[in-house]
């Protein structure tokens, strides 16, 4: 088998209420998907997470990525991995756009190597869990105090014994906020916070004491990426997990998350971090720090979970899935089989053959950008 097309095309939608959260108010969702096309017939997709700038990254495939991969086996997906890292890293992008790029390059190669042995992906690495993965609601957004509690209970009465609250704007309102929410649903269901990078130091720990008095399971993302030292103090000083990841990029941005931000989870995105190849270092990173593992998902689309999916059922390390309800067409509209989630919460692994899902045949006239 070997690639003879390589194309990317960016999807967008319009959300019917935005997502509000810390750091940005988003609109409209993006996902930019790479197709592989191969001799054989088969037709690979991947996913760069794609938040601003959607042209850059089929720029980088046209111009920089494609003739790489042009008459390449997908089977060789590692080699092929360092083959693109290498073409930039020593021109100082070892980060940022390219590494997303890389992604969705390195997801469509699995992608290909799934379909062409007829299994799903999570039984090529090494399947590791059930049919099912534990799953968490991601996430209540910003919004009045009476409607995140509303939504908190409404999760709880569906099925969900884990959520997520976003937090970040204004930490007295947040603290208001947690407060309700905590008392809303009771000690026995699992409340995380997500602040989105948007505290500074002294006011992240007077947040994360808050959070040890109300029972949370973690803070995420408390402090901006950079701030490892700032990450350390609060894995210091707080009893309550850290976690972080979904800003970083590869095996490498993760060992110093690990090593100098003494973060307690791992928290990489598929999507970002550099695909399926990189996450499986990432988390056996991890695992060598005995660090658990819960990949990050958040505003991306149907193809960006069905990886997570696959990923996180063969993971040792793997903790527990994000699972985003809040409404996007991207995630629910554009594939022919839907998601779907047992009465208990836990989300259900595809069994198709690579990813395990089938795009739509209209999604290219209903979404394409570009």
């Amino acid at each position: 088998m070997k690639i003879t097309r390589v194309r990317a095309r960016t999807l967008w939608a319009p959300l019917k209420e935005p997502w509000r959260i810390s750091t940005a108010v988003m609109e409209k969702m993006y996902a930019t998907l790479v197709l592989l096309e191969t001799d054989s017939g088969e037709v690979g997709v991947g996913e760069c997470l794609t938040r601003l700038g959607p042209s850059v990254h089929c720029k980088i495939i046209e111009e920089i990525l494609s003739p790489l991969l042009l008459d390449r086996d997908p089977f060789q997906v590692e080699k092929i991995w360092e083959e693109m890292y290498e073409i930039m890293r020593p021109r100082g992008h070892s980060k940022g756009f390219m590494v997303e790029t890389i992604s969705g390059v390195d997801i469509a190669l699995w992608d290909l190597i799934g379909k062409s042995l007829g299994q799903p992906l999570h039984r090529i690495l090494g399947s590791y869990s059930p049919a099912t993965l534990p799953a968490y609601a991601s996430s209540i957004l910003l919004q009045g105090r009476e409607a995140m509690v509303r939504e908190a209970v409404d999760l709880v009465r569906s099925g969900f014994s884990a959520l997520k609250v976003k937090i970040g704007r204004d930490w007295q309102k947040d603290l208001e906020n947690i407060t309700s929410i905590r008392e809303a649903v009771g000690q026995e269901v699992s409340l995380m916070a997500d602040a989105n990078c948007a505290y500074d130091r002294r006011t992240a720990l007077r947040v994360g004491r808050a959070l040890e008095e109300l029972g949370f399971c973690w803070f995420e993302e408390p402090l901006m990426p950079e701030d490892l030292e700032g990450y350390a103090l609060l894995s210091r000083v707080l009893d309550l997990p850290i976690a972080a990841g979904e800003s970083e990029f590869t095996r490498y941005g993760f060992r110093e998350l690990i090593t100098r931000g003494k973060i307690d989870i791992i928290q990489p995105d598929v999507c970002r971090a550099g695909g399926i190849t990189e996450c499986r270092r990432i988390a056996a990173l991890a695992s060598a720090y005995h660090l658990p593992c819960s990949l990050h998902t958040g505003a991306s689309s149907a193809v960006s979970m069905a990886a997570s999916l696959q990923v996180a059922a063969s993971l040792p390390n793997f903790l527990t899935f994000e699972y985003m309800f809040a409404p996007n067409p991207l995630r629910e509209e554009i594939v022919l089989e839907p998601f779907h989630l047992t009465s208990g919460g836990e989300v259900v692994v595809p069994t198709g053959p690579g990813l395990g899902i089938e795009l739509r045949g209209e999604v290219w006239e209903r979404f394409a950008l570009c």
